[in-house]
């Protein structure tokens, strides 16, 4: 990476006059030098292409339900809430397995069933006999399948990357996420016009093989992998107590939450299309792709700074945080729907710089032997949040107006940001907390 700048800069350029350019793509290449690890280059291949069918799936489900309940949004509702609610009941449980079991082993597992499920649903779609019955209890199974993924999945990057390596993973996976939003749904919505919904399962279970087979790939010998935890009792609790000794990392989970619930940009951009602008599907459609553009935007912006840990990591979760309540108020009050996907194209991009930083934050803070129940709590309030403020949004859109949402949820985020940001100054630069006995006896 030094090479790359210093290079270029020998010609007519002082040490103190060096072109911006390649020093940008020196930081862009810096994000990427974690996959030299091979464990974690062979892995993610793997996503990327799980995270594209697994978007491709989810159109195609939502389109599915729609066909078999006579469009009815409700069952739509109903499907999206079975898959999510099990994050709520089973995140914190789902962190003590992280510690105590074979990550990788665990990993295998869970993928293999998720793609069980993926080619249940597609067989039974292409024979002809699927019923809404079936793809309920598929998403029921998906979303504890997914649910007890999560921490396991995040201890696992730690074993591939080390903790150095931790904000670059966190940072390219967000990428590789986001790119997955934008070009998943849009192969979905050409398979489903051309062969129906069937099909789109069926690929989405052959994309869940290709993450096994990294996963059967990886050298175990070279894992940085620890001995799982002893099974005692209290395990859970043990974890909660860390947790809420750690003043900082209380404060950084308050954040979350609140961003977690306000920022419900599915179901608030959806009313705001059909109820403030009288728009239809295509508008709909238009306005989730500048927020999934907006998404990758703010990525890409993460790998630009190496993917490393900043200077000042609290500096940037708050500043994000408050960048996106500030933008998502300012979008509620948008005139028209130009304006109204321009500001939210920023907000989707402050929304995952402040996902992506916090997410390395608490990665790197917490003691090994309680990563994954710290993680599993980190998920709950990250995405257990969903549950609530899909519903929450609908009510406010209801109650008092389609702006509502927007307005009421930035506002909440931009408050409690300030309130967290001023906690954090009074606390100063201080060490984390580390718990003396995270394993307890206690019943």
């Amino acid at each position: 990476m030094t090479r790359l700048a210093t290079s270029t800069s020998r010609r007519g350029h002082g040490e103190g006059d060096r072109v911006p350019r390649p020093r940008l793509l020196s930081r862009l290449v810096g994000g990427f030098d974690v996959l030299r690890e091979r464990n974690f280059r062979r892995f993610v291949t793997g996503q990327v292409l799980s995270l594209v069918g697994t978007w491709m799936q989810r159109v195609a489900q939502d389109w599915l339900v729609l066909e078999l309940s006579g469009k009815d949004p409700v069952a739509l509702g109903v499907a999206t809430g079975l898959q999510f609610l099990p994050i709520v009941f089973l995140s914190l449980w789902a962190g003590v397995l992280a510690d105590r079991v074979d990550v990788r082993r665990a990993l295998i597992g869970l993928q293999t069933l998720m793609g069980l499920c993926a080619l249940a649903l597609g067989l039974l779609d292409v024979s002809g006999s699927v019923r809404l019955w079936h793809v309920y209890l598929l998403c029921l199974v998906l979303g504890c399948l997914s649910a007890l993924d999560a921490p396991i999945f995040e201890k696992f990057v730690v074993e591939m990357v080390g903790k150095e390596g931790i904000a670059k993973a966190v940072a390219l996976n967000s990428m590789t996420f986001n790119v997955a939003r934008v070009v998943g749904p849009a192969l979905a919505g050409w398979a489903i016009a051309w062969h129906g919904t069937g099909p789109v399962f069926l690929a989405n279970a052959v994309s869940f093989a290709a993450v096994v087979v990294g996963l059967l790939s990886t050298d175990p010998a070279t894992l940085r992998h620890r001995q799982p935890v002893a099974r005692t009792p209290g395990l859970l609790r043990a974890g909660l107590r860390y947790a809420w000794g750690d003043p900082d990392l209380v404060l950084l989970l308050t954040l979350t939450l609140v961003v977690g619930v306000c920022a419900s940009f599915g179901t608030a951009v959806a009313t705001a299309a059909a109820k403030v602008f009288g728009s239809g599907a295509g508008s709909f459609g238009l306005l989730s792709t500048m927020l999934a553009l907006g998404m990758l935007a703010g990525s890409v912006f993460s790998s630009l700074r190496g993917g490393s840990a900043p200077s000042r990591p609290r500096a940037l979760v708050t500043g994000s945080a408050a960048a996106l309540g500030a933008l998502e108020l300012a979008v509620g009050l948008m005139p028209n729907v130009w304006l109204f996907g321009l500001l939210l194209i920023g907000a989707g991009a402050a929304a995952t710089v402040f996902v992506v930083t916090a997410h390395s934050t608490v990665q790197m803070s917490v003691s090994e032997d309680v990563r994954g129940r710290v993680m599993g709590l980190f998920m709950l309030v990250l995405l257990g949040g969903t549950p609530l403020g899909g519903p929450l949004t609908g009510w406010l859109a209801d109650v008092l107006g389609g702006r509502a949402p927007f307005v009421l949820g930035g506002a909440a985020i931009l408050l409690t940001a300030g309130g967290v940001a001023a906690a954090f100054h009074r606390r100063g630069e201080r060490p984390p907390v580390t718990a003396p006995a995270l394993e307890t006896s206690e019943p």
